[in-house]
C-alpha cells in the first residue's frame, strides 16, 4: 500500500463519519477501504491505481459519466463569474434558465413553479410543507395527514423519514415526524377517509431502497385518479427515477402522469454538484400569493447555487446532443439479456427485478429461502466483485446494479463479467463486509 493511501486511510478513521456504516467495524483494525480518487466515463480509480466500473453511478447520481467535458466545462465557465450568489431576494441566469427547462418537460399550464433546495430529502420536505401550507391557506387545515407506502424510502431528514416504511432508516424516529398511513396496495386506500388527507407520495414505477421493486403498470394513472377523486395531492418522489433512468426523462411520462408536487435530485446535475428541486402547479403555487404570512418561509443558504444549475443546464444539453435517450433503448436491453443470464447460470440468483437502466439482483438460498441477515451475503458479494473491477453497494441481499446511462454495451458486459465470476465462488467463502 502506497503511503499516501495509508495516510489518507488512517486519517479518515479517526475523524470521518460516514453515512449508513458500521462505524465500529469501518474503523476496525485490518480494514482497508477503497480511497477513490479520480474517474473517467464509467470508470473509477482508487489510490492504488486499480480500475472499477461505477457499478451504482455513485450513489445513482452519475449520469454521462465522470469528467464529461461539456459539464466540466460549464462548471469552469461559471467559476470565473461567481461560485455562489443568494437566491434569497436576488435570482441569476442560471437558475431562472434551469427552472424553465424543467417546466418546459410538462403540458403548459401544468408544472409551472420550481422551488431549488440541495438534495432528495429537501425536494421531499418542500413538497410536503407546501401540501400542508396550501390546506392552511385554503380553508382546508384538517387535511393534514399523508399516504405512503410500506417499504419505501423518501429520505432521511425528519419529515421526509416519517413517509418511509424502512424500519431501519426510520424506527427510531417514526413519531417525530408528520401524521402518514402505509398502505402496501390501491385495495387499502379504499379503507381510508380521505377528508384528513393532504397528499399521497409514492417513488413512481419502482421502490429503490425496497430491493428495487416495481410497481404494476398503469398503478401511477390509477393513483392519479384516486387523487383527483379524493382532492389529495400526488407527490412524487423522482429523485431516484428522474433523468433517464427508466428509459424516459422521467417515470411519470410513462403513464402520462402529471403530479401536483415532482419532487428531483440525485442526476439533476449529472452526479456533479448537490442540487435538487420540488415542481408544482401554478394553483398550489396561487395559494402563497397576496398576504405576507402566505410566503413559503423556508430555504438554504445555498438554494439555486449557480454552480450546480451550470451543471444541470449542462447535463440537460449532454442528454441533447447526444441523444442519451435514443441510445438508451438497446443498452435496456443489453441489462435484461444479462440478468436473465445471471439468474439461469446461478442458483443464488433468486430474482432479476428491471426498471429501464436500474437492476437488482436478489440472492437467496438454492431452496429459495432468504440468507440468514447476519451473514450479509450481499455485502460479501460486492466486496469479491471489487477483484474483477465492479463497484456497487447491495441493498441487504439484492445486489444494485445501476451505472451511468453513458455505460457501452462492453462496460455492460463487463459489470456481467464481474458478476459471473463473483457468483461462481461460493459467497460463503468471503463474508468480510464490504465497504460502507
Amino acid at each position: 500500500m502506497r503511503a499516501e493511501t495509508r495516510r489518507w486511510i488512517q486519517a479518515d478513521q479517526s475523524h470521518c463519519w460516514h453515512p449508513f456504516t458500521r462505524q465500529a467495524e469501518w474503523g476496525a483494525p485490518g480494514h482497508e477501504p477503497l480511497v477513490l480518487t479520480r474517474g473517467k466515463g464509467a470508470w473509477l480509480w482508487d489510490s492504488e491505481g486499480r480500475r472499477y466500473l461505477d457499478g451504482n453511478s455513485s450513489i445513482w447520481t452519475n449520469i454521462h459519466g465522470h469528467a464529461h467535458p461539456v459539464i466540466s466545462a460549464a462548471i469552469r465557465s461559471q467559476l470565473e463569474k461567481a461560485a455562489h450568489v443568494s437566491f434569497l431576494g436576488f435570482t441569476h441566469p442560471g437558475a431562472a434558465e434551469l427552472a424553465e427547462r424543467l417546466c418546459g418537460f410538462f403540458p403548459k399550464n401544468s408544472l409551472e413553479r420550481v422551488f431549488f433546495s440541495d438534495n432528495g430529502s429537501t425536494a421531499v420536505e418542500c413538497a410536503l410543507k407546501m401540501s400542508l401550507q396550501y390546506r392552511q391557506q385554503t380553508d382546508a387545515s384538517e387535511r393534514d395527514g399523508f399516504i405512503a407506502f410500506a417499504d419505501g424510502y423518501h429520505g432521511d431528514t425528519l419529515g421526509a423519514a416519517s413517509l418511509g416504511g424502512v424500519g431501519r432508516f426510520t424506527g427510531k424516529f417514526r413519531d417525530r415526524g408528520y401524521r402518514v398511513t402505509h398502505v402496501r396496495s390501491l385495495d387499502e386506500l379504499a379503507e381510508l377517509d380521505p377528508k384528513y388527507i393532504s397528499g399521497l407520495v409514492i417513488e413512481p414505477l419502482i421502490q429503490g431502497v425496497n430491493e428495487m421493486r416495481a410497481w404494476p403498470h398503469g398503478m401511477l394513472a390509477a393513483l392519479r385518479g384516486w387523487c383527483d377523486e379524493n382532492a389529495a395531492h400526488l407527490i412524487l418522489d423522482e429523485v431516484m427515477t428522474g433523468f433517464g433512468r427508466t428509459g424516459k426523462m422521467f417515470a411519470c411520462q410513462h403513464e402520462n402522469v402529471i403530479p401536483d408536487f415532482l419532487c428531483l435530485a440525485k442526476g439533476i446535475t449529472g452526479g456533479y454538484l448537490p442540487l435538487a428541486a420540488t415542481l408544482t402547479t401554478g394553483k398550489i403555487y396561487g395559494a402563497f400569493l397576496g398576504a405576507p404570512e402566505n410566503a413559503f418561509y423556508y430555504g438554504h443558504s445555498y438554494t439555486a447555487n449557480p454552480l450546480g444549475c451550470a451543471a444541470a443546464l449542462a447535463s440537460l444539453e449532454v442528454f441533447a446532443r447526444e441523444k442519451t435517450l435514443e441510445k438508451l433503448a438497446p443498452k435496456i436491453e443489453r441489462l435484461r439479456a444479462g440478468l436473465a443470464a445471471l439468474k439461469a447460470a446461478h442458483p443464488i440468483v433468486h430474482d432479476v427485478r428491471q426498471c429501464g437502466f436500474i437492476a437488482g439482483i436478489e440472492l437467496r438460498q438454492p431452496d429459495g429461502s432468504r440468507f440468514p441477515p447476519d451473514q450479509r451475503h450481499g455485502e460479501a458479494i460486492c466486496h469479491s466483485a471489487r477483484a474483477h473491477g465492479l463497484l456497487t453497494r447491495p441493498i441487504l441481499d439484492t445486489i444494485v446494479l445501476m451505472p451511468p446511462l453513458s455505460t457501452t454495451h462492453a462496460e455492460l458486459d463487463h459489470a456481467f463479467a464481474a458478476l459471473d465470476a463473483t457468483f461462481s465462488r461460493n459467497p460463503g467463502i468471503d463474508t468480510r463486509p464490504a465497504s460502507r
